[in-house]
Order: C-alpha cells, then structure tokens, then sequence
C-alpha cells in the first residue's frame, strides 16, 4: 500500500471543491514557481508543494507532454511555451476588452446596428467582440462564434489586408477593390437578408490586426453608415495587437 504523506499536500489543504485531485496536485507544481524562478530541481519542486518525488515526476511527465512545463539537460524544471502562449491570449484579451467594447459600443450608439471586432484565426474569423443593437430585429452572431474568412463584409476584410493568396481572378479584383477603398460594404455575402459593413483595424507596425464590422438586416442597409466603421477602425487602429 502506498506510504501516507507525514504532512498533508498544499493542493490537499486546498483541494477545489467537487474537484479532480490530480489536476490539484498539477495546479500546486505550476504554482510552486515563483517571480525570479527560471528552473527549479525535483527536490524544491517536492518540497514547495509537500508531495513525494514519485507524485511529482508523474505529475511533470503530463505537464511537459502539454507544453506546460520542460525538462532542462541538467534535470531542472522550467515553465513550458504553452504558459507564455495562454499568457499571450490572456493578455491580449484583457488589455482589447477595455479598448475595443468602447469602440463597438459607440458604434452602436451612433448607428443603431450591431457592431463586432473579427481577427483571423486559422483558416476562419473568430468573433472576438460583439455589442447587439437595441432593435429586436437583428442578426444573432455572439462572441465567440466562429465565421468564414473569405466571405461576409468581416471575412471579406480580414482575407483582403491579410495578404493571403487567392485562387481566382475575380477573388482578386474584390480584394484589390476592398483595399483601395479601405472598406467592404454588402448585402446577403454571408447570409441572405444580412448587410454588413467592416473596415481593417492595423497594429501600431502596420500589420492587419482585426476588423470592425457593422451588421443590420438588409432593409435598414444604409451607406451613411460607412463613414462611422471608418472612424471606428481608425480609432482602435496602433491600439491593439
């Protein structure tokens, strides 16, 4: 039978309610990293979360397999890529959120439309943020929908300034018409009976960062709301990236 620890582990004194003890015992060795760790022994590793070597080493065998923590050739432990990818994401997130939603809502305020900011992701477009209009007759996209890239106003834009090769010439033309006009406008590209409206958002070195996109059934599709996406993908423009 296996040995009971003399002295109860953190992730035991503080186990998550309804929890898995594994994923406890995982959380508590990313923890016991502290500010100015860069590598750390199995021996500290042990100590800093109270669990026997074994737990660990089984423990470090999952984590590193995610990318969540490495093996160093000297037999130190560091942190993984796959935490500076998620610290990525986080941080991107949390620093658009406070910039974008403003944007978007104002949009939304001046137009009356639903307003969206779209960024590529992958072979698709990801809605990263969406603010609905008041009027009950609108389209139901939400956050964190996944759309096409190549079509809708929003998908239209993003492949247009993305710099993506396309496969045929009449792909090509719409693309150089998006960019030299700095905006793509039009009805039942997505979905039949939905306008939209969407301009490229830039990072501060130039390279495409997003679109902002106004959505509205086709009936209420109006040209006098281009000036107001312009403005809005001006404003968020060298502020996200």
């Amino acid at each position: 039978m296996p040995r009971k620890a003399q002295t109860e582990s953190l992730a035991a004194s503080d186990a998550a309610p309804g929890g898995a003890a594994a994923v406890d015992r995982a959380i508590s060795l990313l923890a016991a990293f502290h500010s100015g760790d860069r590598t750390l022994t199995l021996a500290t590793l042990a100590e800093r979360t109270r669990l026997y070597k074994s737990t660990v080493l089984r423990l470090l065998a999952s984590l590193e397999h995610g990318g969540l923590v490495q093996r160093f050739e000297d037999g130190r432990y560091g942190l993984g890529t796959e935490v500076a990818r998620l610290h990525g994401i986080y941080a991107a997130s949390f620093s658009l959120e406070h910039v974008v939603l403003p944007v978007l809502r104002s949009l939304v305020d001046e137009t009356g439309e639903s307003a969206a900011y779209h960024v590529l992701q992958g072979t698709a477009r990801l809605c990263l943020y969406r603010v609905d209009s008041p009027q009950p007759i609108r389209d139901h996209i939400r956050a964190g929908d996944l759309l096409p890239a190549g079509r809708g106003s929003g998908g239209r834009v993003l492949a247009a300034f993305s710099g993506a090769e396309v496969a045929g010439d009449e792909e090509r033309v719409v693309n150089d018409r998006i960019r030299a006009q700095g905006y793509y406008a039009a009805s039942g590209d997505r979905l039949p009976g939905v306008a939209g409206i969407s301009a490229p958002v830039f990072r501060g070195d130039g390279a495409l960062a997003g679109a902002v996109t106004l959505t509205m059934p086709a009936s209420r599709y109006t040209d006098a709301h281009i000036p107001s996406v312009l403005s809005a993908a001006r404003v968020l423009t060298g502020r996200v990236g």
